[in-house]
C-alpha cells in the first residue's frame, strides 16, 4: 500500500491537475499555496457568469463551507450541480456542519449532488448524517474520529461517497474498506485552516488517481508526513505553516516510506 500512494503523490508532481476551488476566504492563500507546492495548479473563482465554465476546464472541484454567504452559497450550487452532470470529481468539507440551520440546509443541497469525497471531523460528519443533534462547538470537532464511523459509513452508502474523517487518527471509508492513517503533528491543529487544506490537496489527487479511497489516503498522509516531520524541528505554529510547504515541495520517498503509519480493514 505504501508503494501505491507514494506512486499517486508521483503522478500528481507529474500531472499538475487544475484543481477549481471555492473556498472560504480565511484559507484561500494557504490552500493555493499547498496545491502548488504539491505540483497542482489552483484556480479560486467563485463568480456566477464563469463557475459553470471553470468547473468545465478543470479536472477536479473542492467546495468549502466554511465563510458562508447567499452569493457564494449559489456558487458552489452551480459548481457541484456541474461536476455532478459532468462526472467530474468533486470533494465537499461540510465545515460547522450542525452549527446553524443555514448550513445544513446548504450542506443538504450540495449533498444531492453526491460529492465524490465528503473531508470533515468527527464532529462534522457525525451532524452530517443527522446522527446527533447537538450543536458543534465553532468549527472545532468535539468528537473523536472513532465516533463517526457508523456515520461516515451512513454517508458512503446514501451518497457513494468517499468519507474522510480526520483527527488525531484520520479514517478513510469507502466501498467495505476502513483505512486508518496514523501521522501528523499536534502542533498542526494550531495552524488555522489545515483541514481545509487536506480537503483542497484531496481535491487534487481525485483528479489524477482512479481508486478514490487511495487517492483521500495518499493526500493526507502526505500533509501529515510533512507536517510531523517540520514539527520536530519549529519553535511553533507560524514556523510550522512556512516550512510545511517547503516540505510539501520537496518530501521525498525515503522520507514517506520512514514515517507512513497505516493500517487496513475490510
Amino acid at each position: 500500500m505504501e508503494q501505491l500512494l507514494w506512486k499517486h503523490i508521483q503522478n500528481v508532481r507529474e500531472k499538475s491537475p487544475l484543481v477549481h476551488n471555492i473556498t472560504n476566504y480565511v484559507v484561500m492563500n494557504n490552500t493555493a499555496n499547498a496545491l502548488l507546492a504539491i505540483g497542482a495548479s489552483p484556480i479560486m473563482a467563485h463568480a456566477h457568469q464563469e463557475v459553470e465554465e471553470m468547473v468545465n476546464i478543470c479536472q477536479a472541484l473542492v467546495i468549502n463551507i466554511g465563510t458562508l454567504d447567499e452569493y457564494w452559497v449559489v456558487s458552489m450550487i452551480q459548481a457541484a450541480k456541474t461536476a455532478h452532470r459532468l462526472n467530474k470529481p468533486w470533494i465537499l468539507d461540510p465545515v460547522g456542519a450542525g452549527a446553524t440551520s443555514y448550513r445544513d440546509a446548504t450542506l443538504e443541497y450540495l449533498l444531492s449532488f453526491k460529492p465524490t469525497v465528503i473531508r470533515g471531523n468527527a464532529s462534522e460528519i457525525l451532524a452530517l448524517a443527522k446522527l446527533n443533534q447537538e450543536k458543534t462547538k465553532g468549527v472545532d470537532s468535539t468528537a473523536q474520529s472513532n465516533d463517526a464511523v457508523q456515520a461516515a459509513q451512513y454517508l458512503h452508502k446514501k451518497f457513494g461517497s468517499t468519507v474522510c474523517i480526520s483527527g488525531e487518527t484520520d479514517i478513510v471509508i469507502a466501498d467495505g474498506k476502513e483505512l486508518r492513517l496514523f501521522n501528523g503533528s499536534a502542533l498542526m491543529t494550531k495552524v488555522t485552516g489545515l483541514g481545509c487544506t487536506a480537503t483542497a490537496i484531496i481535491g487534487a489527487f481525485i483528479a489524477v488517481t482512479e481508486n478514490v479511497a487511495e487517492a483521500a489516503a495518499a493526500a493526507i498522509s502526505l500533509l501529515n508526513i510533512a507536517g510531523e516531520i517540520v514539527a520536530k524541528n519549529v519553535e511553533g505554529p507560524g514556523s510550522l505553516q512556512m516550512h510545511l510547504l517547503d516540505k510539501l515541495y520537496n518530501l521525498t520517498q525515503k522520507e514517506f516510506d520512514q514515517h507512513i503509519k497505516l493500517s487496513a480493514a475490510q
